[in-house]
């Protein structure tokens, strides 16, 4: 199915292309006479006409008309891309005039100059006479003109230059017939032209458009070269130019270098080398420095041929041709096929002969000749004309593959050819190019490591990153006690290690048994670090443990290390019942002072060996208790006396850590 589709749409494709043909031929047998008429070609939506001899003076008592039309439906546009006939009374020395298809005069008799506003000419009709009449003059070099449908107002002369346009990208529509037109140009498709090139031209000799149709043309401007070198192509040779400020770029699409599967050929010229090894001339042998070679045919063969197999069908749009500096050929011409039974020989869009391509030109051996239409193919004839001494050729194929929807199904690569003409020199030769699998899956491979290496990369770097960030906070909310975000936990541990003491304790709780005289470790942070101590460092640290007169000793302004109390009442015992310790004698002078003493005849009695506490009062708690002073003034010996903070008589002294 899908291959009957394609033969249904390859049919439409040539009759199309024979109509198209067929009228423009018809247009130009009868678009123009007279003995005055210049370079013409006139096509169904753009034409370019000039006068004799253009841009040299035109002959006397000459006359040309050009019929023009365009397709019912379309009007026209004219633009003078030159106007200069020498200027007389009633324009008698020569005169241009313009009509419509009812022979009414639109624009005309007209002689001497047009200035910018009076060159570009919209005709309200698809079909318009020019006619050009020349006297007795001295001077004038004519005139140029083209002309396109209305569908294309941004129509320009084949004399536009690149320096005309600005320097940003721009569309502009050339018209058919301005490869034949005087004008020069430097440089090549790749990697661009001068810009003082006329446009038109540079983008027929790249292959951009067709000189016998025109086209719609995407220019850019980019940096200019120091050097453009000389080419030739599509029937036009440039010039070598020097530096330029800017280069003209042309946008061409389906211009790929497609692969050749095969190579067929008539006959193959076996050299002997330098070193006396045989050497053949074909497609993929090299010689003994290692340089490639490419097909020549034996001096024998008169009718040289080479067939050259596509891996898959494709549109074919260009022809590249490089021979040697001993042997090339000089002209050839091309047939195609897509199953190699049919063959068709290529032809002009304008013409029903087949198409001669120029392939040598003044030394050049590397030719560019573009294919107007292009042309459906996997199989390509070519077929040398004429040759220098033998026919020789490298050939680069350009296009590209057609769409699988249209194409038909792959043809199985034979494995025996065949000649397609009979050969009296020879037997035809085969050549099968290596069929190199291709690259991509290791690209596509490679990439898809390497991405995750660095996603990889990335996501160790942040953790990395997080968790530096993480400590440098921990540090700073150590020793900061407002420090938001961070939550303080205290370590989990056993019984015997943690005991909590109650915040208050009252009179009738029981005393601990054995008094647990240990604290609490110091808290620490969710990640494990240790906040702040305000205990007093182990001697390991460095420290010497301070002089102490007792624990109510207060250090003052020394570090305040605080110390577990000893396991002893935690009320004072009263100055009664104690000894006195005479290393303590100015304290206690300093407590029996009147103003730390009861009033109203309250004593202390010296040498009450047990607490005041009467038995009805003890508690099971260990604790004694004063009794109430309600019931009256009591003994002396309740009385307890409260310790006071006094100066210390020593200083404490620490020593810096080693």
């Amino acid at each position: 199915m899908q291959a009957s589709s394609g033969n249904v749409w390859d049919a439409l494709e040539s009759l199309s292309y024979l109509w198209l043909i067929l009228s423009a031929e018809a247009l130009l047998v009868s678009g123009q006479e007279g003995n005055g008429c210049g370079h013409s070609v006139l096509g169904t939506k753009s034409g370019t006409l000039t006068s004799m001899n253009y841009p040299g003076t035109y002959p006397n008592y000459t006359q040309c008309d050009w019929r023009i039309r365009v397709p019912q439906g379309k009007t026209l546009r004219l633009f003078f891309g030159d106007f200069n006939l020498e200027e007389s009374k009633n324009c008698q020395s020569g005169s241009l005039t313009i009509a419509d298809g009812q022979e009414a005069v639109i624009l005309g008799p007209m002689c001497g100059h047009l200035d910018a506003a009076g060159r570009n000419v919209t005709v309200n009709s698809s079909e318009v006479t020019v006619r050009f009449v020349s006297g007795t003059h001295r001077s004038g070099r004519g005139f140029l003109m083209s002309y396109s449908t209305n569908e294309h107002p941004d129509l320009i002369s084949c004399l536009h230059k690149g320096t005309h346009f600005s320097p940003q990208p721009f569309s502009v529509f050339c018209p058919a017939g301005c490869k034949e037109v005087k004008g020069d140009i430097w440089g090549r498709f790749e990697p661009g032209y001068r810009d003082t090139s006329v446009l038109c031209k540079a983008a027929i000799h790249a292959g951009v458009l067709s000189d016998s149709q025109g086209g719609q043309l995407r220019v850019s401007q980019e940096r200019g070269i120091t050097l453009y070198e000389s080419s030739f192509a599509n029937g036009i040779l440039s010039k070598t130019g020097s530096l330029s400020d800017k280069k003209l770029v042309f946008t061409k699409d389906c211009n790929g270098q497609l692969a050749v599967a095969v190579y067929n050929m008539s006959t193959v010229w076996e050299d002997t080398d330098g070193l006396g090894q045989r050497v053949s001339w074909m497609p993929g042998a090299s010689d003994a420095t290692g340089q490639p070679l490419q097909w020549a045919a034996s001096t024998a063969d008169k009718e040289p041929w080479l067939e050259l197999e596509l891996r898959e069908r494709s549109t074919v749009t260009g022809i590249i041709l490089k021979g040697t500096s001993r042997f090339f050929i000089e002209s050839y011409s091309l047939m195609y096929s897509k199953d190699r039974k049919t063959w068709k020989h290529y032809k002009g869009a304008l013409s029903k002969d087949k198409k001669v391509f120029e392939a040598h030109s003044d030394g050049h051996v590397l030719v560019l000749n573009s294919l107007f239409p292009p042309v459906a193919a996997r199989y390509l004839l070519l077929q040398p004309l004429t040759w220098h001494l033998r026919a020789s050729a490298g050939v680069q194929v350009l296009g590209c593959p057609m769409p699988r929807g249209r194409s038909v199904h792959k043809i199985p690569l034979p494995t025996e050819k065949v000649p397609l003409e009979p050969v009296t020199t020879e037997s035809p030769i085969i050549i099968e190019t290596s069929d190199q699998s291709s690259s991509q899956p290791m690209i596509v491979a490679v990439g898809v490591i390497l991405g995750l290496l660095l996603c990889v990369g990335c996501l160790v770097a942040g953790l990395w990153w997080r968790r530096r960030r993480r400590k440098t906070q921990m540090k700073k909310c150590s020793l900061d006690k407002d420090c938001q975000g961070f939550h303080i936990k205290t370590l989990p541990g056993a019984d015997s290690e943690l005991t909590p003491y109650p915040l208050t304790r009252s009179v009738h709780d029981a005393l601990p048994n054995p008094p647990l005289n240990d604290y609490a470790e110091p808290d620490v942070l969710s990640g494990g670090v240790k906040l702040a101590s305000t205990f007093r460092p182990s001697l390991e640290d460095g420290y010497t443990t301070p002089f102490t007169l007792n624990h109510y000793d207060i250090p003052g302004r020394l570090p305040e290390y605080d110390e577990p109390l000893p396991p002893e009442p935690e009320y004072a015992t009263p100055f009664g019942e104690q000894p006195m310790d005479p290393s303590l004698a100015p304290p206690l002078a300093m407590l029996q002072n009147n103003r730390h003493l009861p009033q109203h005849g309250m004593r202390i009695v010296p040498g009450l060996a047990r607490y005041d506490s009467p038995p009805q009062k003890g508690l099971a708690n260990g604790y004694s208790s004063p009794s109430s002073l309600a019931s009256g003034a009591q003994r002396d010996s309740v009385v307890y006396a409260e310790p006071q903070p006094v100066e210390p008589l020593l200083k404490h002294t620490y020593h810096e850590p080693l």
